[in-house]
């Protein structure tokens, strides 16, 4: 058994408040939004760079695993598929909100601006410098660096999401991590 299988092997600790949330028990799903808001939120705001979005893709995601819950066939953790749905949510947020042809071949000459800290405090999460620079990454980048080198999808997968091919991908990815080591030796 590979080492991924042997780590779904044992019992997801949101087992139980997923069957009940099933079942319809509001309060089992609240329990669940409390325990991976922040982790979504995070990767929702790492993919946007924008504090009201990620908010609204946050709840649009929790909105969708409560319809969706029924679907969930537990052939992964709760959180695994959980923030799989938050990805896919973020990137149809980002298509619907932006022209997707510019979002996915435009120059991106110009880097995302840093969130304003003051609305990030109202939300009580803090952005680590890193995720500060994330923020400042070309919107493309960002977000294959954040759904492989932060969420761990491989280069296919997100193709695939993003209508690229794995090449792009890797050219993406590879950007960030230069642009975020020069931004990290130029801090230092």
């Amino acid at each position: 058994m590979s080492a991924v299988v042997q780590a779904y092997a044992g019992e997801d600790p949101d087992s139980s408040l997923v069957d009940l949330a099933a079942d319809g028990d509001s309060q089992a799903f609240k329990q669940l939004y409390e325990r991976h808001y922040r982790r979504v939120y995070a990767l929702c705001l790492r993919m946007t760079a924008n504090s009201e979005s990620a908010e609204e893709c946050t709840q649009e995601a929790f909105i969708k695993a409560w319809r969706k819950l029924d679907s969930f066939n537990k052939q992964s953790r709760f959180s695994t598929w959980l923030h799989t749905l938050a990805s896919r949510t973020t990137l149809d947020y980002l298509r619907k909100h932006k022209s997707w042809l510019k979002l996915v071949f435009s120059q991106e000459d110009e880097a995302v601006p840093e969130p304003q800290s003051a609305s990030l405090e109202q939300d009580s999460i803090e952005l680590s410098s890193l995720d500060k620079l994330l923020c400042r990454l070309p919107e493309r980048a960002r977000i294959v660096f954040t759904l492989h080198g932060v969420e761990g999808y491989r280069h296919v997968e997100i193709a695939e999401m993003l209508g690229i091919s794995s090449g792009a991908s890797r050219a993406q990815y590879h950007r960030a991590r230069n642009l975020l080591q020069e931004w990290l030796n130029h801090e230092a």
